[in-house]
């Protein structure tokens, strides 16, 4: 095969160290040796592995994303060598020969033959957003769980309160109890606090129960852990309106299309950069994002089309945009998840929704253009003659017999049956 890079390297990377094969022309023509080091991962032995590189005029150097233990080199060869990142699944070797050795000289010689292709990696004020959003993300989930956490132990006491109210860290529910923790236990009382007076006998039988001094205790350690993970989800936020400032246009035009909040676009940005240079077409980004249909087909028959895992973060923002675009009120969105939930179920429609969402999202970063909605009726324009027959075969069964007169220009269309 053809030879891209005469001199090039793999890396096999580990926690401790990482072995390295240089791959570079032999004493023959047409011909090439390789020899494999090891060296720590410590940034000393980086830098002189860097220095090692250089020295032997390296032009492209493969490694593989193993966990995060390639961050280290990836950050700091990228500063002077063309280093490249590719996934595990694309270089995978010959089953049977899989050894840190011939891993590192297989990454070497398909490097130099360029069969593979580099993953993302943002410049590094990307980075850093994506470690804000990121942060913010697992934070938020964390207090979700503590929630939830309290919410099954108030079970143990017999206090039915998250059967009455929808947010147990609402101001009400969080007077009612800080209430119980400090010794209240007349239920009449403790319903006296909620701020909706037509829901205080609801209140009362919820708030009838066995709440003790241990109930109390343990009450007191999840409210204390939920509070601590709201000031941390404070902290992040504050930190992210300092660091996202470049991009508060960008962001700007990315919460008007539906279902994309300010946060929303907040991940959007951190995990694409913003820049659809990275992705020459919109399929691209949403394959990127695994928001598409897979592609596995052998002999002229798909086997499968499932959606593959892509980026789980940029995914689980675009299918909350999704669901809130679907609930959203005269939108195209809205109307194709109806159209396609009706055809193929609302979990396809979910995805549908997120890929068209990603669309949008490419060509407003990529051509500069305005969200412009198609409008509800953007299928019943599309297909106007379409849309009347099925309108017909729904009255038909119904039992009804209908007649169209066509519209004139003094008034609508009249129907009689």
């Amino acid at each position: 095969m053809d030879i891209v890079h005469e001199r090039a390297a793999g890396l096999d990377i580990s926690k401790r160290d990482a072995k390295v094969c240089l791959r570079v022309p032999g004493a023959r023509a047409g011909t090439f040796k390789s020899s494999v080091t090891t060296w720590g991962a410590t940034t000393g032995q980086i830098l002189d592995l860097r220095d090692f590189l250089e020295g032997e005029h390296v032009t492209t150097v493969v490694m593989e994303a193993t966990s995060d233990y390639w961050k280290p080199f990836f950050y700091l060869l990228e500063e002077t060598l063309p280093v490249m990142l590719v996934n595990a699944k694309a270089a995978r070797n010959i089953p049977g020969r899989k050894t840190d050795v011939s891993d590192a000289a297989w990454l070497a010689q398909l490097g130099a033959h360029g069969l593979l292709r580099a993953s993302f990696v943002p410049p590094e004020p990307i980075r850093e957003l994506r470690d804000l959003t990121r942060a913010r993300s697992i934070a938020t989930h964390d207090r979700t769980r503590e929630i939830q956490r309290l919410e099954k132990f108030l079970e143990g006491s017999g206090i039915k309160l998250s059967s009455v109210v929808s947010d147990l860290t609402g101001v009400s529910s969080r007077a009612m109890l800080e209430a119980l923790i400090q010794g209240e236990r007349n239920p009449e009382v403790l319903a006296g606090l909620a701020t909706l007076k037509s829901r205080i006998p609801e209140l009362i039988d919820a708030l009838t129960g066995r709440f003790k001094e241990h109930h109390a205790f343990m009450a007191r350690l999840h409210l204390d852990q939920i509070d601590a993970h709201s000031r941390i989800i404070d902290q992040l936020t504050t930190r992210l309106e300092t660091a996202m400032e470049p991009f508060r246009a960008v962001r700007e035009f990315l919460a008007t299309i539906p279902g994309v909040s300010l946060k929303i676009a907040d991940v959007i940005i951190a995990e694409t950069g913003a820049d659809m240079s990275r992705f020459e077409t919109p399929g691209r980004l949403a394959s990127w994002a695994g928001v598409c249909p897979g592609s596995n087909e052998s002999a002229g028959r798909i086997k499968s089309a499932h959606i593959l895992p892509g980026n789980k973060y940029l995914k689980a923002v675009l299918g909350t945009a999704a669901l809130s675009a679907s609930r959203s009120r005269n939108t195209y969105l809205a109307a194709k998840y109806r159209r396609i939930a009706a055809r193929r179920g609302p979990m396809k429609a979910m995805v549908a929704v997120a890929h068209s969402i990603l669309n949008a999202v490419w060509h407003l970063l990529a051509d500069g253009e305005c969200y412009a909605d198609p409008g509800a009726d953007h299928f019943t324009r599309l297909d106007p003659i379409r849309a009347k027959n099925n309108a017909i075969k729904k009255l038909n069964s119904l039992g009804f017999d209908v007649t169209i007169t066509p519209a004139t220009a003094d008034g609508p269309t009249l129907l009689s049956y």
